[in-house]
């Protein structure tokens, strides 16, 4: 059964299939060749809040890098077309998380497996 990760904030990028990349600070774990079941919100949902599932996707590449290594191209298939990676960086991680520039986080890349529909 494939892992489950949260696309809360980007939920119209994965169903007009544009997101195809996202940085994370964990999933140290996961390999090529992995299927991922992205949905719309998997931790914190309240008591009786359904599990959303939106579609499958296939890693395709894996790999640790410094935050600070994006582009703004990268920052569209994140996504967040028209961001920055200024702002993309100060968002949704220093703000948001507290990881900083030069930290190393993992960068994730996957292709979609089911049509849209």
């Amino acid at each position: 059964m494939p892992r489950l990760m949260s696309v809360a904030y980007t939920e119209a990028s994965v169903h007009a299939r544009v997101k195809t990349v996202t940085r994370r600070k964990g999933w140290l774990f996961l390999r090529p060749g992995e299927r991922i079941t992205l949905c719309r919100k998997v931790m914190g949902r309240k008591p009786g809040e359904p599990l959303v599932r939106i579609t499958d996707v296939d890693v395709v590449d894996v790999r640790r890098e410094p935050l600070a290594a994006i582009t703004d191209d990268e920052v569209a298939l994140e996504g967040f077309p028209g961001m920055s990676r200024d702002e993309f960086i100060q968002h949704f991680f220093v703000t948001a998380q507290g990881i900083q520039p030069d930290d190393l986080i993992t960068r994730i890349e996957w292709t979609y497996v089911s049509s849209p529909g």
